[in-house]
């Protein structure tokens, strides 16, 4: 029969030993790097009126395709750590409520201000003077 203490040991060691492993798989590193190559959708309710909610695909290069609100447009994110700029390009204005428009100008202008990211999983949260969060796409 094992012993209570016994166990506990053998517990412990194989939490440690899994660690380790997960540690170096790279799929697992993979799930916490920036969001390169996916296309995510912020974390927010839509626009009275609306179902729409505002998406973000970004390629493997930081370029980046938004689809907000009521405008589109693209976009260039470079990262180094943590550390995130986003410098938005032209934004194509659809014949939207003045309401969605500045909405959109609000969200992009926050992105913009972004100094720092982080990701948890399918959520990736940018923080400045105000936070963002966006939910990766898994479909």
């Amino acid at each position: 029969m094992i012993s209570t203490r016994s166990f506990l040991r053998l517990a412990v060691a194989g939490a440690v030993l899994t660690a380790v492993i997960f540690s170096l798989c790279p799929a697992a590193q993979a799930e916490d790097g920036f969001p390169f190559g996916f296309e995510m959708t912020l974390d927010a309710l839509p626009q009275p009126g609306s179902k729409r909610i505002p998406t973000l695909e970004i390629g493997d290069h930081g370029e980046a395709k938004l689809d907000l609100w009521c405008k589109s447009g693209t976009g260039q994110f470079s990262v180094a750590g943590n550390t995130v700029i986003f410098v938005a390009g032209q934004l194509q204005d659809r014949d939207c409520p003045s309401a969605r428009a500045q909405a959109d100008d609000d969200l992009v202008a926050t992105l913009s201000e972004a100094t720092t990211w982080k990701r948890r999983g399918d959520l990736v949260s940018f923080a400045g003077t105000k936070p963002l969060r966006f939910r990766i796409n898994t479909n």
